[in-house]
């Protein structure tokens, strides 16, 4: 315990650059957003959410990320987004669901952290755990295969280190445990650099629209949808600062659209709190 102690005290201004900027919708208003009446059935995303008329799913294997995203659980409709200190988020313009999964007890699951969240579960619930691996801000390897084996992280300074003593496990519990971690010392900079550039290729599933710096923001896509023409439709989740529960973003530049976005439609990518390139798509490595 003394040994995570250090760890997430120690130099967190050095590693963790790369961080979300804590912001407001962009237009810098807090427009009023109706709340719809809450459902007694909880949903998965592809449940809840049909593709635009002449849009079909893109296909996507038994297995795949992209099956895992489009069976993330959903809280009841109308669920406003929670911080993770259990306040409301000052602004519930920007969700059209809520995704139900954990977002911890201290303000570490933010943008980039909610991407590697997503994919480190996908890895962890389909035997992949030796592929979980994330670097921090100072280029430092932590793979979760390490973890495992009861090695831990030491910070001295921007140096890091593994050191043996704790006791081994490949748990869900040690799963969390090793993700505060790298939540603690990774960021949108970090990640931006594992990562490849897929801006050139179709849009799938698991992709990501990553701005790397100090402030950043990430965002995933969550689903695509693909008319018989070759247009393509996408959904977008995301987490932001302070620390708060995941969700589908509307598209509010296209009410009608929502909660789903056009690939290329206008010069860039407008979400409700960031904007992108669309240059800035990349794609995680393949195992």
């Amino acid at each position: 315990m003394s040994r995570l102690v250090v760890l997430y005290c120690a130099v967190s201004a050095v590693l963790s650059a790369g961080t979300c900027f804590s912001g407001i919708p962009r237009s810098g208003s807090d427009p009023v957003i109706e709340q719809t009446p809450l459902l007694a059935r909880p949903s998965t995303l592809s449940e809840r959410y049909a593709p635009p008329r002449g849009f079909v799913r893109t296909p996507g294997n038994e297995g795949s990320f992209s099956a895992f995203l489009r069976r993330l659980p959903l809280k009841p409709e109308g669920s406003q987004v929670h911080l993770f200190n259990g306040d409301l988020k000052r602004w519930q313009g920007a969700q059209a669901a809520v995704i139900d999964m954990s977002v911890g007890a201290k303000d570490l699951q933010q943008c980039a952290d909610a991407v590697m969240r997503l994919r480190a579960e996908y890895l962890f619930s389909t035997d992949q755990t030796a592929n979980i691996q994330f670097s921090f801000t100072n280029g430092f390897s932590a793979p979760f295969a390490r973890w495992i084996k009861g090695e831990r992280i030491t910070v001295k300074g921007n140096e890091c280190a593994w050191v043996p003593g704790a006791k081994p496990g490949a748990t869900h519990h040690d799963l969390l445990n090793y993700l505060q971690v790298a939540f603690t010392y990774a960021g949108t900079l970090s990640l931006s650099k594992e990562l490849e550039d897929a801006s050139a290729l179709p849009v799938q599933p698991g992709d990501l629209f990553i701005h790397g710096g100090s402030p950043g923001h990430a965002v995933i896509v969550a689903d695509v949808a693909t008319s018989a023409l070759g247009e393509q439709v996408f959904m977008l989740a995301q987490s932001y600062m302070p620390a708060q529960e995941i969700h589908v973003l509307r598209n509010l530049e296209n009410t009608e659209l929502s909660p789903w976005y056009k690939m290329d439609q206008g010069s860039e990518l407008l979400t409700p709190e960031w904007r992108f390139s669309w240059a800035e798509r990349k794609r995680w490595k393949s195992p």
